[in-house]
């Protein structure tokens, strides 16, 4: 049998000692590799990859293939071959013809690496398409094999790209590359694949890969002096992250401390806060008082993620006094202004609370804190809200109630941090009726919920068409005096509207029309009577009309347009008539100052008028817009006479009244009807 390693056979003339030597330096690294070919075609320098390097799941360890009993005799390539191949290589990568451009390779390759730029080339090309597992195993051999021949050809780019693309892998190359740099003294900055590296190994889990490379490069930076090699902050601290988190290993963490100092890595926040987390699981409260007076040496503005790791810590060793102790404690420190907690830390303490069955250890916690908590701090930043906030966030409502119910039990007063939450779900899970009731309750407690909380719950009210919630909670809102109530009154407004119901945007708007926050105006009762005209409830336009008016809101040319339509619909024209001469009141008495008359409304009043047969108010109208230029199209309305009167006669009219039959002849010679 023939065997073959990195894809050479005898074909390709390595020689017997060359073969023997590769065969030393690739044997450490076969943990990554598979003796099975991937596919029945001829072997290839990525045939002996292990297929499941690349997949998400961490390698088992694979054992290595016995050696080969013999080696073939390889014939070396001419001087006029090596650039045939290398132009056929170049243009293969032009063209994006992948296999030729490998095949190519591995026939150069086994007399000499191809030129630089050719070499970088075909590494990225192989790494171009992130999730072709195939290419990317060959541009993983081809790094391994020109790291041991000649790295100086690599370019640090190329090098970034494949780690780069390693991070829809399982990350086991990344390291195994990394590595394999360091053996070959192969040094390119920290910088350049630190960072990828991390990122790697927080997503794969991989932490213990990638503290062996970090602790080796550490080492090389320190030992050789290669200030390129040095870690940034972000590296030392998820090194330290996976010492106190994944490990939970003092010795570790401090000979990384050690590291850190000799580099001149200066920690911050973040890394005194994994050191109290770790400190904290394992109780060591002498050390956590040394951390603290360090962290204050320090100077940090701001010690709210060293506080949440320090809790955390707590939480996970079960050690809930101690939690309580520090919240309270750092409480006091910053005079009640409020802890600047993330949601995962509450969240944390709201999980370990419950597991020990402790709704009672909660609530006091709350009550206390609220204690010490300033009357200016933001309702967010309260103790209170972010416990309940945590609950309803964690699904568990029913748990938040359980603890507002163990604040009352002990004679606490409830924060308006408590209530906002509980608000804030109810909105969420659209339960209107019950937050409507809440508000309730924290206004008759005196608490000032903000114009953004009841904007909120409102517009969730009228989404759900819970138009009684709606109006409690504006009632509310006006009751505590909160300036600002246009957006919730045009919320509902807009929403009655949408909902074809006039009747409750009447008693609304009556109901708030004196309150001086609420700007009304003539447009808003046109709104309503027009949706009374178009639903035929015209004894409600009518009366909302007459209340309108009381009110001292001018009518315009809309209302009246609204009621003449929707008297003609029904065929009142008598109806049309009194608006006519409310309409000739207002232009005697107040000119066209109230309004004007348009061509809209003068034809509507003409239709009505000349099919209810009042001549005398047609020719009224006619009149009025004449006076005011607008134009009337005669035809229309003798059309409508013709429809409506065409049996209608003068003589009739003169048994009846003059005063008829006068104004019909005149409409007659207007018309044109008497030609």
């Amino acid at each position: 049998m023939v065997y073959t390693y990195l894809g050479f056979s005898a074909a390709t003339g390595i020689s017997s000692r060359r073969t023997t030597m590769w065969r030393r330096r690739v044997f450490p690294l076969l943990r990554y590799f598979s003796s099975e070919p991937e596919t029945p075609s001829p072997p290839s320098l990525y045939s002996f990859l292990q297929p499941s390097i690349f997949s998400l799941k961490k390698p088992q360890s694979v054992q290595a293939p016995n050696p080969p009993n013999q080696t073939p005799k390889p014939t070396l390539l001419n001087n006029h071959q090596i650039p045939n191949l290398e132009s056929t290589l170049q243009l293969s990568l032009q063209e994006n013809n992948t296999d030729e451009a490998w095949k190519c390779f591995k026939s150069l390759s086994s007399s000499l690496l191809p030129s630089k730029p050719l070499i970088n080339s075909l590494i990225t090309h192989l790494c171009s398409s992130k999730n072709d597992t195939h290419n990317l195993k060959r541009a993983f051999a081809t790094l391994m094999l020109v790291l041991e021949r000649n790295p100086s050809v690599l370019e640090h780019k190329t090098i970034e790209t494949f780690l780069d693309s390693m991070k829809v892998t399982n990350g086991a190359p990344a390291f195994a590359l990394v590595k394999c740099m360091f053996k070959n003294r192969y040094f390119i900055p920290f910088g350049m694949w630190g960072e990828t590296l991390v990122e790697i190994s927080r997503k794969t889990g991989r932490f213990s890969d990638f503290f062996e490379v970090f602790n080796e490069n550490c080492r090389i930076a320190k030992d050789e002096k290669l200030d390129s090699l040095r870690p940034n902050l972000a590296a030392c601290n998820a090194a330290l992250e996976g010492c106190c988190h994944e490990l939970e290993s003092v010795t570790d963490a401090q000979k990384l401390l050690d590291v850190m100092s000799v580099l001149g890595v200066r920690p911050d926040d973040t890394s005194f806060g994994w050191l109290a987390y770790l400190y904290a699981i394992k109780g060591l409260g002498k050390k956590i008082m040394e951390l603290e007076d360090l962290v204050s040496r320090f100077g940090f503005s701001d010690k709210s993620l060293f506080i949440s790791k320090l809790i955390s810590g707590y939480v996970k060793s079960g050690d809930l006094e101690s939690v309580s102790t520090t919240i309270l404690h750092n409480l006091k420190a910053l005079e009640g202004k409020g802890l600047n907690f993330h949601e995962e830390t509450y969240g944390e303490m709201v999980k370990g609370y419950l597991e020990h069955g402790s709704v009672k250890g909660l609530a006091s916690l709350i009550l206390e804190a609220q204690k010490l908590e300033s009357k200016t701090v933001l309702v967010e930043r309260s103790v209170g809200y972010g416990i309940i906030n945590a609950c309803v966030n964690l699904g568990l409502l029913e748990k938040a109630h359980g603890v507002l119910d163990e604040m009352n039990a002990q004679g606490g007063s409830v924060g308006l941090g408590v209530y906002v939450s509980i608000l804030k779900a109810y909105g969420k899970e659209q339960r209107t009726a019950e937050a409507a009731q809440l508000v309730s309750e924290i206004c008759g407690l005196g608490l000032d919920l903000d114009v953004s909380s009841f904007d909120a719950l409102i517009d969730i009210s009228m989404s759900s068409q819970d138009f009684q919630s709606a109006f409690s909670l504006f009632r509310d809102m006006r009751e505590a005096r909160i300036p600002e109530l246009m957006g919730s009154y045009l919320t509902i407004m807009t929403g009655l509207t949408e909902n074809h119901r006039p009747e409750l945007m009447a008693a609304f708007l009556d109901e708030v029309v004196e309150d001086p926050r609420v700007k009304t105006g003539t447009h808003d009762w046109n709104s309503i009577i027009h949706a009374f005209c178009k639903a035929g409830r015209l004894e409600d336009a009518r009366r909302t009309y007459r209340r309108m008016v009381f009110l001292q809101f001018e009518p315009t040319e809309q209302t009246y347009l609204s009621l003449v339509n929707g008297y003609m619909n029904v065929g009142n024209y008598f109806s049309v008539l009194m608006m006519w001469n409310d309409v000739k009141k207002r232009l005697f008495f107040n000119g066209e100052k109230s309004f004007k008359l348009d061509h809209g409304l003068v034809d509507a009043f003409l239709y009505a008028l000349v099919k209810g047969g009042f001549f005398d108010a047609v020719m009224q109208v006619v009149e009025k817009s004449q006076e005011m230029k607008i134009f009337v199209d005669k035809w229309r309305y003798k059309q409508v006479f013709m429809e409506s009167h065409k049996k209608l006669k003068v003589s009739k009219l003169r048994k009846r009244s003059i005063k008829k039959m006068e104004a019909l002849i005149s409409f007659k010679n207007w018309a044109g009807l008497n030609t």
